[in-house]
């Protein structure tokens, strides 16, 4: 499982791909801030049910037709997208490379869409949709999946929750059956949504609790987002999730799962033509209950002072310095802005051959790593984030000192055409890296279907990419960079008393 928590180690630099850096960061948001990135534990083995496909199945009355499959752009990693009677889409990623196929459900909802008092329980019900149904046993699911030679996992973030399966081919109608099951009929009572309580506190004592890093950034977002339920962790909020019900479970589900709120991507050695009438079959069948509608959370109020957090902590290793700033998203933010600040966070802090890295670290040696990130793949306003790493020897505040010469740098010297070149194949080069992965161009498609972006807006981002010119960039650090719009964090090794 992962949590919200994002290490100054990399933590954006692990994506920078085509649509990961269209939807900003999808696959930072999957990996990084999602609460839980695999299937809960199961405590008790359940008997398995007949695997069989379900081919010679025949449905007792005819299904409404889909849509008529288009593409989606052009080249041969272009989707095909449809849409199902009931409302819920399908976008078909062919890849015949491999007899396989990533089987992906996305709904468009995620922590941030929860009642107030009510956090964690998008990421609760994720734990709960492996408890069983009426013809499926509490972990039977996942033993079934197991017994089929596949992988499954799922996550939450704040805008999204998605389950996915990884299987051959001819395995496919097998899980298709049982999401669509789950989708519809998920059958819950005390009996295992009580003891899945004491497995999600358990989880967050363990992933952020037990962790000064992930303490730190969780206060940090807190501070950030005023208003917003950004700030709020995808996890949830201890005292909260130790009283949510079975009641608060059911509500969620019945307001919010449903296939005219749902995403449905299948990538791998699949044509649209296959896949139609398979969907058709099993999802076609669970009824729409009308659930989509415009999401609405509140908004931030004008910033108007910085804010600092400071951690003292005997447990943490190193002391480390971060700043996040309210920054656009991809959905928010004017078609070039997004681009041009994914360039900005490459071109300070993308490696060993970006700017912070090279002054701070190899240069004046102050830091043992410094870099740079921007989550844009959000519904709403994102972050901007820097982190530096002092090296022994250096203090916090030299190396907070040292953060803001190089910000002021930018703004009196600029960049040169060089760095801006450097940066832009190196974002380019990681998107077409991205294309070798079935799982990662799913996730990809997934994220930024569920938080404000289309199918074009992802085919469209290298061309985006290439069109960002140096006046866009410094225009996306001259609204990036306002400290009324950011928290600085430091955590220190220590005792707090």
């Amino acid at each position: 499982m992962t949590n919200g928590a994002l290490t100054p180690a990399r933590a954006a630099r692990f994506l920078t791909a085509p649509a990961v850096r269209h939807a900003g960061a999808a696959l930072l948001l999957a990996f990084a801030l999602s609460a839980c990135d695999e299937a809960p534990e199961e405590k008790a083995e359940a008997p398995a049910q007949s695997e069989e496909t379900g081919a010679a199945e025949s449905a007792a009355q005819p299904l409404p037709a889909s849509t008529e499959p288009r593409r989606a752009g052009e080249g041969p990693l272009a989707p095909e997208i449809f849409t199902l009677a009931n409302g819920l889409d399908v976008v078909v990623i062919t890849d015949t490379r491999a007899p396989v196929v990533t089987h992906m459900v996305w709904y468009r909802v995620g922590a941030a869409d929860e009642a107030p008092g009510k956090s964690g329980i998008a990421h609760f019900l994720e734990h709960l949709m492996f408890k069983g149904t009426d013809e499926l046993q509490p972990g039977e699911f996942s033993q079934i999946v197991a017994r089929n030679g596949g992988q499954e996992n799922a996550f939450t973030s704040s805008d999204y929750t998605a389950y996915y399966q990884r299987v051959a081919k001819d395995r496919l109608p097998i899980v298709m059956k049982m999401e669509a099951d789950r989708m519809s009929d998920l059958q819950l009572s005390d009996n295992v949504v009580m003891p899945e309580r004491r497995v999600i506190l358990e989880e967050r004592r363990a992933r952020i609790e037990n962790n000064p890093q992930s303490i730190l950034t969780e206060q940090m977002e807190a501070a950030l987002y005023q208003s917003h339920p950004y700030g709020i962790p995808v996890i949830g909020w201890r005292h909260e999730i130790a009283k949510l019900t079975t009641e608060d479970a059911i509500n969620f589900y019945n307001q919010y799962y449903s296939p005219d709120n749902a995403i449905l991507i299948v990538a791998g050695d699949i044509t649209a033509q296959e896949l139609r009438p398979l969907a058709e079959k099993y999802y076609g069948a669970v009824a729409s209950r009308g659930l989509r509608s415009e999401r609405v959370r509140p908004g931030e109020p004008q910033p108007v002072a910085a804010r600092r957090v400071d951690l003292v902590d005997e447990r943490a290793s190193q002391p480390v310095l971060q700043r996040y700033y309210l920054a656009p998203s991809y959905a928010r933010a004017e078609k070039r802005t997004g681009p041009a600040i994914e360039l900005l966070s490459t071109l300070l802090g993308g490696g060993t051959t970006s700017r912070l890295y090279k002054n701070l670290v190899v240069e004046q040696g102050i830091a043992a790593s410094a870099g740079a990130w921007y989550v844009g793949s959000t519904l709403d306003d994102g972050r901007f984030g820097l982190y530096v790493s002092p090296r022994p020897g250096a203090s916090l505040e030299e190396a907070e000192a040292a953060l803001d010469a190089e910000i002021e740098r930018l703004f009196a010297e600029g960049f040169s055409d060089e760095e801006l070149e450097r940066a832009r194949t190196l974002l380019l080069a990681e998107a077409t890296y991205a294309r070798d992965s079935q799982e990662d161009m799913a996730r990809i498609f997934g994220t930024a279907l569920t938080t404000g972006g289309t199918v074009e807006d992802v085919i469209d981002w290298p061309a985006r990419v290439r069109g960002v010119t140096k006046e866009d960039v410094m225009a996306a650090a001259r609204l990036i960079f306002d400290k009324r719009r950011s928290v600085t964090g430091t955590l220190r090794p220590g005792s707090d008393t």
